[in-house]
């Protein structure tokens, strides 16, 4: 399947590195149907020279999913592009917009911004591998350039090239003296960068990322662009994920309970630490992701606690989900 068999990017979660891991995803889609999810940043050269299945492989439920990919050459991308396709991903999406000095080292990410004919060549190139979507994810600008003109004219190049799909992370990337996290937070927000976007190619499909954290900011932003991308909320408090299948895909199936998506992890978490734990996988690798999910409830810090007991944690058992959640009193 790829993403026409899909509801629209309406909403999806963010790739984040080291979070947004299948037993991240798996964890998520229990929470939301719908919301389209994204992989890691995978290099072309992980892929391409390295365990293709330890980065590609993922569980159907994951569906839809998208795989971010991270390169600058064209023919490497095109093959990392296939495949992702022949893993059965639902679009490709180029990374432009991570400012790490290790991204940068290997000549790609943010910085490819001030290259948007090598951009193009890359999206024409994966384009003609692949048949699912291939999409781009970037900021608004790189160090001092942070005109809406140069992020247009990067934008209106690419689209030249076919890419109908752009995410815009709506903040500038100072690539020297912030470190990512300090990227994420410190330049300003410009979201009437990608409305503007929006109105001057009407054509593209364009999703706003950035710092949005509710339900009233999401139908807002709906106003003016196309789709929400959220990312640490969506990782810190997932459970505000709960309410999209109704509120922005129609789907009225009942929503599960804090408890209800712990206990269909159990045998998850059980059946991946059977499969993987004489590779290391310890317990903690996949609970790590749900720290948040009872964010705002009495009880959380407890919860937080008992899930990050190394004690609790060394025995193994996936029952400790369920344990710490009898901290809380939810409701």
């Amino acid at each position: 399947m790829n993403s026409t068999n899909y509801k629209p990017r309406t909403l999806s979660v963010a790739p984040m590195m080291d979070w947004t891991d299948r037993h991240c995803r798996q964890f998520h889609r229990h929470i939301t149907k719908h919301t389209w999810l994204y992989t890691e940043m995978v290099t072309t050269g992980a892929l391409l020279h390295g365990d293709v299945a330890r980065h590609l492989d993922f569980d159907g439920i994951e569906h839809p999913i998208a795989l971010q990919l991270g390169g600058s050459e064209p023919a490497d991308l095109a093959k990392s592009a296939k495949l992702g396709a022949q893993w059965g991903y639902d679009e490709i999406n180029l990374n432009c917009g991570c400012p790490s000095e290790r991204v940068q080292r290997g000549a790609f990410g943010a910085c490819l911004m001030a290259e948007p004919t090598l951009v193009a060549d890359c999206v024409k190139a994966m384009r003609d591998a692949v048949d699912v979507d291939v999409t781009v994810k970037h900021r608004i600008g790189i160090n001092d350039v942070d005109s809406y003109e140069f992020m247009r004219d990067f934008v209106g190049e690419i689209a030249a090239a076919g890419c109908s799909t752009f995410i815009v992370h709506a903040r500038n990337a100072i690539l020297k003296g912030l470190s990512p996290k300090e990227n994420r937070e410190i330049p300003p927000l410009k979201y009437d960068y990608a409305y503007r976007l929006k109105r001057e190619f009407p054509d593209l499909e364009i999703i706003i990322n950035g710092g949005i954290k509710t339900s009233a900011e999401i139908d807002l932003h709906l106003q003016h662009v196309d789709g929400v991308m959220l990312g640490r909320e969506a990782y810190h408090n997932p459970y505000v994920m709960a309410e999209f299948d109704a509120r922005y895909y129609g789907d009225n199936a009942p929503i599960k309970s804090r408890r209800d998506v712990l206990a269909v992890m159990i045998p998850y978490v059980q059946t991946q630490l059977d499969l993987y734990a004489e590779r290391g996988l310890k317990l903690n690798s996949i609970t790590r992701h749900m720290l948040g999910l009872m964010t705002g409830l009495a009880g959380a810090r407890s919860f937080r606690q008992m899930l990050s007991d190394s004690k609790q944690l060394a025995s193994g058992r996936p029952e400790l989900l369920l344990e710490a959640a009898e901290r809380v009193r939810e409701g």
